[in-house]
């Protein structure tokens, strides 16, 4: 039987990309599946998707910057199902360019969904938990969480600040009989790219050399369910983001050397492009 058979899970992001690959997976395994997400048809349809597999499967619509929506949401949801056993704090929005070029209204977007959203998450489930004796936060993160990288400084900033949050609340929580991990995908091949908002930055420009380091959705949901079941305190996802994460902890001044001469030629590239 699988080990997330019957469990309760809610997902937030659900709509579309990783957490959509995370519920349909899910699903599949016979967990009883919540997609939440801002879209509300996105949602549905994604849970419509999982039921034609044969799944149970539901959706809600949820803003995770309304932290008293989301109570609401959580509360009903724990009425009708008695409880809730995971939380997949997925949602999440993206933001590229130099800090020069950043407005102040970009950061205050990209920590009210990313960050804020996460502790909302948090906050709606942790109470029932706690009642429950048991239960499983997973936050989604970045590998842009666990090392520095040019043009992410404010999609960094809330993923590093997701990263903290997890390993200090794991330390509360174990004693709880309460799991949390943090999850650290690399390059995702998502739908979220079309929703970054680039400030002075060419997105073709940008992407087209990591697009060989992209991986599915789908692969990425099965190695993040694998690490859940294993109860990993850092779910690292991809070749690329373990190797920089492991490069980075070895030596971090080369490392930061690298990086940056990779943003400086990156920048010759445009100012080239541009002439």
């Amino acid at each position: 039987m699988s080990f997330f058979a019957d469990k309760v899970v809610l997902v937030t992001g659900g709509a579309s990309g990783i957490g959509r690959a995370l519920g349909t997976e899910l699903g599949r395994r016979g967990a009883r599946v919540v997609f939440a997400d801002l879209d509300a048809d996105g949602a549905e349809s994604a849970a419509r998707h999982s039921r034609e597999l044969g799944a149970a499967a539901e959706s809600m619509a949820l803003d995770v910057t309304d932290l008293e929506a989301f109570q609401q949401q959580v509360d009903g949801l724990t009425k009708s199902h008695g409880r809730i056993d995971i939380l997949f704090n997925n949602a999440g929005i993206g933001v590229t360019g130099e800090f020069r070029d950043l407005p102040s209204e970009a950061w205050s977007r990209v920590i009210e969904v990313n960050l804020k959203g996460v502790i909302h998450g948090i906050q709606a489930v942790y109470p029932h938990m706690l009642r429950q004796g048991h239960g499983h936060i997973a936050n989604t993160a970045c590998v842009a969480g666990l090392v520095p990288l040019p043009m992410t400084s404010a999609y960094s900033a809330s993923k590093h600040a997701v990263v903290g949050l997890s390993g200090s609340m794991r330390a509360e929580a174990a004693r709880e009989g309460i799991r949390v991990s943090v999850i650290c995908p690399g390059i995702v091949d998502t739908d979220m790219f079309d929703s970054i908002e680039y400030f002075g930055v060419d997105k073709q420009a940008l992407l087209s050399p990591v697009g060989g380091a992209m991986m599915t959705p789908e692969i990425c949901a099965q190695k993040i369910l694998r690490g859940v079941e294993r109860n990993r305190a850092v779910i690292v996802i991809g070749f690329h983001a373990r190797l920089m994460w492991w490069l980075y902890r070895l030596a971090p001044r080369p490392f930061l050397r690298l990086i940056g001469l990779g943003f400086r030629l990156f920048r010759k590239q445009i100012q080239h492009r541009s002439q």
